[in-house]
């Protein structure tokens, strides 16, 4: 075995076998794969999936990943066998509920570009005679979801990168991790001593362990999951074929079907999660059958058998001759974990992935590692997204346990975790739980994002009310509140602020390097910048704040700051001439903002704040009453106002402070809910939804902000060469004609009989009174008057782009 190389994987399963095969296809050569097991059946989750791929997530990432995966296994072959049968997914309706939600998977299904249909439970049953049609509202249907070979297409992949020049060393485990200064050295294994800068961790239920090798934590917990096969059934008799029928599921009951020749395969999630601790899967030698299998427990099977026979009458007088119960990954938020640890550089995890959506996976994780950044946004997946909490074992078993109870559910685009909770609470809880707070959560901070307290607040007649699925996790106090906002003066929470203190002498020049903007500013002032990848990409949205000559404060939102963070550290020079250090904890913040915020704040500080003396992004210390703070002059929502920070232990008093003083003008408490209305009324972009990689300032509308005349940036050229060819879409602001209509982000956009792009930000703007979403459109679509249509749960609402913002275009409010 060779004792040096440039990257070593660990895993030879899917994951493992579709990123060496993208790595080689870029020209990588020098690889080595590590395989505890044997290749490349290896004994874990691949080795025993039944291969079920369905394509249509309400993620695009994840819907894009399965859309190339299908394409990948398609095109393999090993030895004359396809890697892939593409005989179509149906999602079949038990349920009111779950029919009207597969209309709004139809319709992101149009957003993503995924072929699919809603059909009748006849052509239901024509698809699956098993089937019995009279249980079912309607059905699903994609026609290139189909049936994976895993194993056969992870063999296929190796062999191409064997081909290549990638080695594959079966029967090899990996005994330790050597790290040294937080970076890779070498990975030791049972048959010596790798010496090399690169690792990456494909090693699934296993990944924990290695990661702890490491000293890094890999969020993931495998839970069993069980499947079984049934006797041949006489209704498929004769029938030879490995599959025909499509794959099926039935989410009511969270379950899946596949064919197997004359027989039919039954998966259940519909069982309480039996969870395993990593470090407990037996190895190779002591296993039964395979590490990944444990023994079928019937009892968690009985409600999923009747269920099964309920849906597919003919599985009633079959055995189930095949009976296991199969582990795989879940993480705490569902979300495979991908990229490269901010705690060891060089090592690299592609882990919690499946069968469906390893090809896509193998694709963008090779990209990040040879070019430095993927074609797709990726942040939903970023190993370097969790807050320190979620990578605590109790978090970790928790969340993957209610991920798995989940896992076919129907989920509201704002449902909140129930458990745990009050994990993050900025010192201003115990007013926000007095004003009757409903708290949403956000990378475990609890955010008020509605207050009762507000309930006598002017409702004006002409908002629309909503019901049903419109009214979850929503009240019509926000609108209230968006209003007392304009207004009067609100107070709002900003602790869950990512606060991010850059200093040392090559700060500046570090700033300079990755930010657009221009960055060498005057002590004092406030720098709004993108921080983009080296495609011209959208990598962070944020604000800069100079506070001395090497001294800056970076502010950044609550869960994607996190990931921020990781990437400016990830960046910095190794030099020691940049000091990057999380405040987050350190400083609570209150947002004070309205027409009258001016008046209160100057009640109870002696420092001239007039417009003249302290003008809109500006920051300035000063004392209120007996609190030292640090006030920005800054508005997400589009009025006068500060964003002030002071020390964590001041925080209490700063609020009771204000509160008194703001008593005397109306001033109400501010939830998360009128918050995101405001922004988008001024047309102010969120990251994450209206901006990421994918996308660039010339796209995006933020081509003010770009400063080609303060030297070179990360991304310079790449907006260069997209200035010169000009861009095919634009972010445009749309407003619904229907004034009762209601929307809630990811709706495709229609004109001309085509898909035009989706919806990426949506609320009421109950200033303007009107509806409003954002989305990209092509060029000749995106002048101001174009008529579209927005297509919510199947029906089509009639929408105009306008022009933006649509509030305040004159900034007049802001002084």
């Amino acid at each position: 075995m060779q004792n040096q190389t440039q990257v070593v994987v660990i895993g030879a399963g899917i994951v493992g076998c579709s990123v060496v095969y993208h790595l080689t296809q870029m020209g990588w050569r020098d690889i080595v794969v590590l395989e505890q097991g044997p290749l490349f059946e290896t004994g874990g989750s691949t080795s025993h999936a039944p291969g079920g791929v369905f394509q249509t997530n309400f993620s695009k990432m994840m819907t894009e990943f399965a859309r190339y995966t299908v394409q990948l296994y398609t095109d393999l072959e090993l030895e004359g066998q396809p890697c892939f049968y593409p005989v179509g997914g149906m999602e079949v309706a038990y349920t009111e509920a779950r029919w009207k939600d597969l209309k709004r998977k139809a319709g992101v299904a149009r957003s993503w570009e995924v072929e699919a249909a809603l059909i009748t439970p006849r052509e239901a049953k024509d698809k699956i005679p098993l089937l019995d049609a009279k249980k079912i509202h309607g059905a699903y249907y994609v026609p290139t979801d189909g049936i994976a070979r895993a194993v056969r297409a992870g063999e296929a992949m190796a062999r191409a990168a064997q081909a290549c020049g990638a080695t594959f060393y079966g029967q090899t485990a990996v005994t330790g991790i050597e790290v040294e200064n937080g970076r890779m050295q070498a990975v030791l294994t049972s048959r010596g001593r790798i010496a090399t800068e690169q690792v990456l961790v494909c090693a699934g239920i296993w990944g924990p362990l290695i990661g702890r090798m490491a000293g890094v934590s890999i969020p993931l917990t495998p839970v069993q999951h069980q499947y079984t096969i049934t006797s041949p059934l006489p209704e498929l008799a004769g029938e030879t074929r490995e599959v025909v029928h499509p794959v099926l599921r039935h989410q009511d009951y969270a379950m899946y079907f596949r064919q197997h020749a004359d027989c039919y395969g039954i998966g259940s999630y519909k069982h309480e999660p039996l969870l395993v601790d990593a470090s407990d899967i037996l190895s190779h030698d002591k296993a039964e059958v395979m590490p990944s299998l444990l023994a079928f427990t019937p009892q968690h099977f009985e409600a999923a058998h009747a269920a099964a026979i309920d849906l597919l009458p003919p599985l009633r007088n079959a055995e189930l001759v095949y009976k296991i119960n199969g582990m795989f990954s879940f993480t705490p938020d569902g979300m495979p974990v991908l990229g490269e640890s901010l705690e060891v550089r060089g090592l690299w995890v592609a882990e919690a992935v499946w069968i469906t959506h390893a090809g896509g996976v193998g694709r963008a994780v090779a990209e990040w590692m040879v070019d430095g950044t993927p074609a797709m946004d990726l942040h939903e997946a970023d190993i370097n997204r969790f807050p320190a909490h979620a990578l605590m074992p109790s978090y970790i078993k928790i969340r993957g346990a209610q991920q798995y109870r989940e896992v076919y559910d129907i989920i509201h685009p704002l449902q909140q975790i129930e458990n745990p909770r009050q994990l993050r609470l900025s010192p201003f809880y115990p007013r926000q739980q007095v004003l009757g707070a409903t708290f949403f959560e956000n990378a475990g901070w609890e955010q008020p994002h509605w207050f009762e307290a507000n309930k006598d607040l002017a409702q004006d007649p002409s908002w629309p009310t909503r019901s049903g699925w419109e009214a979850l996790n929503w009240s019509p106090l926000q609108g209230g509140e968006h209003r007392a906002t304009r207004e009067g003066v609100a107070l709002y929470d900003l602790s869950a602020f990512t606060k991010i203190e850059v200093k040392g002498p090559g700060a500046l020049a570090f700033l300079q390097y990755i930010a657009v903007n221009q960055i060498d500013q005057p002590v004092g002032k406030i720098i709004y910048t993108s921080m983009l990848n080296k495609n011209g990409g959208i990598q962070c949205d944020l604000t800069i704040t100079r506070l001395g000559s090497d001294l800056f404060l970076v502010l950044a939102g609550g869960a994607t700051g996190l990931r921020d963070l990781a990437w400016m550290r990830l960046q910095a020079p190794a030099d020691g001439s940049v000091q990057i250090t999380d405040i987050t904890s350190n400083y609570c913040g209150l947002g004070l903002w309205g027409p009258r915020g001016r008046d209160v704040l100057q009640q109870v500080c002696d420092n001239d704040i007039s417009n003249q003396a302290f003008p809109y992004f500006t920051a300035g210390r000063l004392t209120i009453d007996l609190v030292p703070a640090l006030a920005l002059r800054l508005s997400y929502v589009g009025e006068l106002g500060w964003e002030i920070y002071t020390p964590t232990e001041y925080g209490l008093r700063l609020w009771d402070i204000l509160w008194e003083a703001g008593l005397s003008s109306g001033m109400i408490a501010l939830g998360g809910g009128a918050f995101d209305s405001l922004r988008l009324e001024k047309g102010y972009r969120l990251w994450g939804a209206d901006i990421h990689t994918e996308y660039t300032p010339y796209e995006a509308g933020l081509a003010w902000m770009v400063d080609f005349n303060k030297g070179d940036f990360l991304g310079r050229e790449a907006l260069l060469r997209i200035q010169a060819q000009g861009v095919s879409r634009k972010l445009c602001c749309m407003t619904l004609d229907d004034p009762d209509a209601v929307i809630l982000g990811k709706e495709p956009i229609f004109a001309d009989g085509r898909v035009l792009g989706y919806v990426t930000s949506t609320n009421r703007g109950y200033t303007v009174d009107k509806h409003i979403a954002y989305g990209y459109l092509p060029v000749p679509y995106a002048r101001q008057g174009t008529r579209v249509e927005v297509e919510y749960f199947g029906e089509r609402y009639k929408a105009t782009v306008v022009k933006e913002p649509l509030y305040d275009p004159e900034r007049r409010r802001m002084t």
